[in-house]
C-alpha cells in the first residue's frame, strides 16, 4: 500500500512539474527555460527534478504534450467525431491562442527539427501526434466531401497532410515574423477546400 502511495505521489508530482513547466516556457521563452529555472519554479534541485524524467530531452517532449493534451481539452470540438466546422473553428481557437506564447511555438519546432533523428525522444512523440492529427482531419474532410461541402476531387488524408504543412510551417515563419497571422493561412486552405470549380477546371481556364 505504502509502495502504491508513494507511486501515485510520484505521478502527481510529475504532473505539476509538467505544469509549471509549462507555465516557465511560455513566459520565459524556450532559452529562458532552463533546466535551473524548472527546477526553482516547483522547488527542486536540477538533480531533483530529471529525477522524474529520463533525460532533459524528454522533459521538453513532455512539456510539448503535456500543451497538447491542455489544448485538446479546452477544445474538445477538435476531437475524434468532429464536423468540419467543429475542426476548423476548434483548430484556429487553438492557433490563435498558441499565436500569444511564442515561446511554446519555438519549442515545437525545435523538437520538430530534433525529431529528425530517429534517437531523438520527439520521434515518438511527432510520429503519434501527427498520426493521430492527421486521421481526424481526414475523417472530417471525408464526411464534408459525403455532404457537398468540400470539394470532392481532393484526396482526404492529401488534404489532412496539407493542412499539417501548412499549420507547422506557418509556426516556422511566425518565430522570424512575429506579426503573421498564421490563422488567416489555415482559413484560406480551408476555404480553398470549398466546392465550387474543381482545381482541374482552374487550370484549364
Amino acid at each position: 500500500m505504502a509502495r502504491r502511495g508513494s507511486y501515485a505521489k510520484g505521478i502527481a508530482k510529475r504532473e505539476e512539474i509538467l505544469r509549471a513547466a509549462l507555465a516557465v516556457v511560455a513566459r520565459e521563452g524556450y532559452h529562458g527555460a532552463s533546466v535551473k529555472e524548472l527546477a526553482d519554479e516547483v522547488g527542486l534541485s536540477q538533480a531533483g527534478l530529471l529525477h522524474y524524467f529520463d533525460s532533459k530531452d524528454e522533459l521538453f517532449v513532455e512539456i510539448l504534450r503535456t500543451r497538447d493534451q491542455i489544448d485538446m481539452a479546452d477544445h474538445v470540438e477538435a476531437l475524434d467525431g468532429a464536423t468540419i466546422d467543429e475542426v476548423r473553428d476548434g483548430y484556429l481557437d487553438i492557433v490563435r491562442h498558441n499565436a500569444q506564447v511564442p515561446g511554446l511555438v519555438e519549442l515545437f519546432t525545435r523538437l520538430a527539427a530534433d525529431a529528425a533523428d530517429p534517437a531523438h525522444p520527439s520521434r515518438a512523440f511527432f510520429a503519434e501526434r501527427s498520426t493521430g492529427l492527421r486521421d481526424r482531419w481526414a475523417q472530417a474532410i471525408a464526411d464534408a466531401q459525403a455532404e457537398g461541402r468540400i470539394r470532392r476531387g481532393i484526396d482526404p488524408m492529401l488534404a489532412a497532410r496539407l493542412l499539417q504543412a501548412v499549420s507547422d510551417g506557418a509556426q516556422m515563419q511566425l518565430l522570424v515574423e512575429p506579426e503573421l497571422d498564421m490563422s488567416a493561412l489555415i482559413e484560406t486552405l480551408f476555404d480553398l477546400m470549398e466546392p465550387g470549380e474543381t482545381l482541374g477546371d482552374q487550370r484549364a481556364r
